[in-house]
């Protein structure tokens, strides 16, 4: 009896074959046709910076998981750290963070931190390294896959707001040159890539005052060292003179990119940024990665921050 059921329904199946074989299926009201986009996204995911909502402003700092409620409520796809923003780095803590992001349904695409290798003084330099090498392992104890790393500065303009009045310009050390601390970023940063591959998370150099102040001066940085585990961190605001020619040169090789927005004007300086020209650029070099919004503006972020999460998702669709 098993035989014979087999042997028909084997019968009934080629002939079915045979019927259908040459011959499209129709399409029916059932089954219509599906847009597959060209298997293309349509958008970069979009995240914001915690440092959105407190730009180091004490009297805004708020907690990393106030922060997660206020990104999810909004509309993001992801949250980007600000390492000194948190509260503490004990572990259970940042499985919290990591586990509230989840049930929140938002990605940890990246984090922030700080850390400045130029210094004549080795002691200094190895004390950051060290301290870069903890930050990756955080980084991967949260799931997160990329860190913003700075080169650090010279510090001969005493304050950040001299930095500041003075474009971001600074001059060396006595006695030292430009060329003196390239040679310790590389060295310094070169060190980290062994962690950093180990705990796969990739370090992204951010155009960020210091020797990072120009895209010449971060590329001069990763092509020398030329590890897949170093890339850039493109900051949308950080050039103050000729911003489109720069972020061309660092979008082919850019891991994540700070979007900076500046409603109700900057405390340091605004910018008009044209983020469908920015967007251009990035679909040129097919960068599919996330768009991490900073806002670093004087309105409150309660509508500065939805504001320009609908610029941004307009300028990347069109």
């Amino acid at each position: 009896m098993r035989n014979s059921r087999r042997s028909f329904l084997l019968t009934a199946s080629a002939a079915a074959v045979g019927l259908g074989a040459g011959r499209p299926r129709p399409c029916s009201a059932a089954s219509p046709p599906v847009d597959l986009n060209g298997g293309h996204r349509r958008t970069n995911p979009i995240a914001v910076s915690t440092y959105s909502f407190w730009r180091f402003n004490d009297a805004t700092r708020l907690d990393m998981l106030n922060c997660i409620d206020q990104v999810a409520e909004m509309g993001f796809d992801a949250v980007e750290l600000l390492l000194i923003q948190m509260k503490s780095e004990a572990n259970a803590y940042l499985q919290r963070i990591k586990r509230h992001a989840l049930v929140n349904g938002l990605a940890l695409c990246g984090m922030s931190t700080h850390q400045s290798f130029l210094s004549p003084d080795r002691a200094t330099r190895r004390k950051n390294v060290d301290l870069t090498i903890h930050q990756i392992e955080l980084a991967y104890k949260l799931g997160i896959p990329t860190i913003r790393i700075n080169t650090g500065r010279w510090g001969t303009s005493g304050n950040f707001d001299a930095l500041m009045a003075n474009r971001g310009i600074e001059s060396p050390l006595p006695g030292y040159t430009d060329d003196d601390a390239f040679k310790w970023v590389i060295d310094s940063i070169t060190e980290c890539l062994p962690t950093a591959e180990k705990c796969g998370v990739v370090l992204g150099l951010e155009n960020h005052w210091g020797l990072g102040r120009t895209a010449q001066g971060v590329l001069r940085i990763v092509d020398q060292i030329d590890s897949p585990w170093l890339r850039v961190t493109m900051d949308t605001g950080n050039f103050l003179e000729n911003p489109y020619p720069q972020l061309e040169m660092l979008a082919p090789k850019a891991v994540l990119v700070q979007a900076k927005t500046y409603y109700g004007g900057g405390k340091w300086y605004t910018l008009d940024l044209d983020y469908q020209r920015i967007a251009a650029i990035l679909k040129k070099v097919g960068y599919r990665g996330y768009i991490s919004l900073e806002f670093e503006g004087k309105e409150d972020y309660h509508t500065a921050i939805p504001k320009s999460l609908a610029m941004l998702r307009t300028a990347l669709s069109g």
